[in-house]
């Protein structure tokens, strides 16, 4: 978040095409020592044939010559450094004291972004929301592995999940919000927002936007991507000045411990720069310790 603050490299605006349901994406960025891109494709109805929503590569080069030096799972690394992104606001905004945290969506970027965020905050209790139960049983097991110190749990309300949390991240692919419309239910809480990747998608209530005094947000092309910003701005539920990134927040040395006494949203819709970063620190760490299989092209 500092390198894109400081502006230090040029990210071309992502080629993002739809296709009936399903969505390709093109993201290039180039920085001063490499350059990557990653082409990824989202086709909601996979699951249905036993076939990851998420597929794609990620291919880095050398800024200097322009060549690829690592090609990397798309989908992986996707997972990876969005949860690690979710994870900042975390530790940046939410209260010190955070223990028990809510997901609401039981997908691959669900168990990521809990486990994440178990690292950042003394977390106790993990609270798992989805529509369909199989999935949050699926999820409750690998995070119960993942993270056996903590205890995780599955239930059937959202309002359940809001009253024993104070960190809620939303991984959905919803076109209407998932939370309920009700202020005393959202008041004082940290809240994540993964999905919401396309102007019609939502997944955050009106009764949210009064709350807040300060909307974060990754990247400024989130404002022209995410129903959760779109529809928000337009009908003046919050205003243009109420919204910034987290690194200009991080970088201004704004009143972080105010912030975490507020109720606070950060909205994340990713961007190619957080792709070249996390690449180029898995490729230098796989060099170090001998991983990875090379090819001869």
């Amino acid at each position: 978040m500092d390198v894109y603050e400081r502006k230090e490299f040029h990210m071309p605006q992502r080629l993002h095409i739809d296709d009936e349901k399903n969505t390709l994406l093109l993201m290039p960025c180039f920085m001063r020592d490499c350059f990557g891109t990653k082409l990824v494709t989202l086709f909601p109805e996979n699951p249905a044939r036993n076939v990851p929503v998420l597929n794609g590569i990620m291919v880095l080069n050398d800024a200097q010559t322009g060549v690829p030096v690592a090609m990397l799972n798309g989908p992986a690394l996707t997972a990876l450094r969005t949860a690690a992104v979710g994870a900042v606001s975390i530790r940046h905004l939410a209260s010190d004291d955070t223990d028990a945290i809510g997901i609401i969506g039981a997908g691959v970027q669900g168990f990521y972004q809990a486990w994440f965020a178990c690292n950042t905050r003394p977390v106790k209790d993990i609270l798992i929301f989805d529509l369909f139960a199989d999935k949050s049983a699926i999820l409750k097991e690998k995070l119960s592995l993942k993270v056996p110190h903590v205890r995780v749990h599955q239930v059937t309300r959202v309002e359940d999940l809001l009253e024993k949390t104070q960190v809620v991240i939303t991984a959905t692919d919803s076109l209407e919000p998932v939370l309920p419309d009700e202020e005393e239910l959202l008041a004082g809480k940290h809240f994540v927002g993964i999905g919401s990747y396309k102007p019609n998608m939502r997944e955050f209530p009106r009764a949210l936007f009064k709350l807040l005094k300060t909307v974060f947000i990754d990247t400024e092309h989130a404002l022209e991507e995410s129903g959760d910003l779109i529809t928000p701005l337009q009908n003046n539920w919050i205003h243009q000045d109420q919204v910034m990134t987290l690194g200009r927040f991080w970088a201004e040395n704004r009143s972080k411990e105010q912030a975490k006494g507020e109720t606070t949203l950060f909205k994340s819709v990713g961007m190619a720069l957080f792709d070249v970063c996390a690449s180029k620190f898995i490729y230098e760490s796989a060099i170090q310790k001998g991983l990875g299989q090379k090819i001869n092209l």
